[in-house]
């Protein structure tokens, strides 16, 4: 993980979310879980930065 999507990920969640996956659901989950509460908004980030710094080399790796 890096610091600065850390970061990020408590400032801005859904930002980061957008800017790791691209994924447009993905982006709408983390702004519907913001206007929810700021915490569930962060885990999530936090989850889809974990998620997506393992990188797949090659298909089915």
């Amino acid at each position: 993980m890096k610091l600065l999507d850390i970061i990020l990920a408590f400032l801005l969640p859904p930002l980061v979310v957008a800017l790791r996956t691209g994924s447009v659901k993905k982006t709408l989950l983390s702004i519907l879980l913001m206007l929810l509460g700021h915490i569930p908004a962060v885990v999530y980030a936090l989850y889809m930065i974990s998620r997506t710094d393992h990188h797949v080399v090659g298909p089915g790796a």
